[in-house]
């Protein structure tokens, strides 16, 4: 492999000192003529030249990297705030470096410790572990933290959360205007606020409507794999549809296990909507992509990634660091994956 072009070869090339190769290839103000200016250039053009940027920052104890790290980024959800992010960093100048934690606390804390080592100008992260301790070093060396989708009660750290509860209450009260009164609820385990807003959400309206909660809840820890949340939600609809009195309705804590309760249902021989509907929670692109299209709550995981993106690009610029905490709304968008049974 060929070596980089560094200043010093420039420097050679036109019989000058790195130093001047060096102010003019920085734009410099120091006076250099036009015509060695015009030399250099050309000179560093012909060889490739490739500015070492990193040492730039170094030199100057500033770096231009976002960090992120999110749960996965096979799940569509988070590869929209990741896309997010990367639009509104790309026009402030900044790259991403992102990271999937692949629902392992252990993981996400080694990433954490990467983001200090490679001190990253802020960091924006779903972080699914309970013990903070490294996030709490990580707001010690005065890293801007914005958290997403999944609160944080820690104090330094701006929080984009979302309605979850809202959400969970605003879908099971669409299928109770269906006519639905067995409606079930899917989900991995309940071990984070999202879930757990959105199952409290679930049960509230069933509750106040005076009908009996159904959930089934994915209990195990096997490691992560692509597609642990279709399998889950097929495993759970399997669950549900041996019951007594199965469900006319299922509500899953997501997308894909919504993916996965139709697969089951289907492999049944049960038609959605007319034998049992189903409803998601994300509202991912795919969801309007599959047969028949998903009825779902809409979480803005675009705007979130732009957001948190514009949040953390503004506290890098300022000396006085406010603290933001923005709750963002659930919107239902109804497809035709929910039968209408009021006649």
């Amino acid at each position: 492999m060929s070596k980089s072009v560094t200043v010093h070869d420039i420097a050679k090339l036109a019989n000058v000192s790195s130093a001047t190769v060096s102010r003019v290839l920085s734009n410099s103000n120091y006076p250099v003529s036009d015509k060695l200016r015009t030399r250099i250039l050309k000179i560093a053009e012909e060889v490739n030249y490739v500015p070492n940027l990193l040492g730039k920052q170094l030199k100057k104890n500033s770096t231009m990297t976002i960090g992120v790290i999110i749960p996965s980024i096979i799940n569509p959800f988070y590869s929209s705030v990741v896309f997010g992010v990367e639009e509104v960093a790309r026009q402030a100048g900044f790259t991403v470096f992102a990271c999937n934690s692949l629902q392992d606390p252990e993981l996400e804390d080694e990433y954490i410790q990467t983001m200090m080592e490679k001190q990253v100008k802020g960091v924006i992260i779903s972080s699914i572990t309970t013990n903070k301790e490294k996030l709490k070093r990580l707001i010690e060396m005065n890293v801007n933290v914005i958290a997403i989708d999944q609160k944080l009660d820690e104090e330094g750290i701006s929080q984009i959360e979302f309605d979850h509860r809202k959400g969970g209450y605003l879908a099971a009260k669409h299928l109770q205007s269906k006519g639905h009164t067995r409606i079930g609820y899917v989900t991995t385990k309940l071990n984070r606020p999202s879930r757990q807003g959105i199952c409290r959400g679930y049960v509230d309206a069933m509750e106040e409507a005076g009908l009996a909660p159904f959930v089934e809840e994915y209990r195990s820890d096997e490691p992560f794999n692509p597609i642990f949340e279709f399998e889950t939600g097929r495993e759970l609809a399997g669950r549900m549809m041996d019951a007594e009195r199965p469900p006319t309705a299922i509500f899953a804590c997501n997308d894909l296990l919504a993916f996965g309760v139709i697969h089951e249902l289907t492999a049944r021989g049960l038609q959605v909507p007319s034998d049992v509907s189903v409803m998601g929670f994300d509202g991912i692109d795919v969801g309007q992509m599959i047969h028949p299209p998903l009825t779902t709550i809409k979480q803005p995981d675009y705007e979130m990634g732009k957001m948190a993106c514009r949040m953390l690009v503004d506290m890098t610029k300022g000396e006085d660091k406010p603290m933001f905490n923005v709750t963002l709304q659930p919107k239902l968008l109804e497809r035709h994956s929910v039968r209408d049974l009021n006649g």
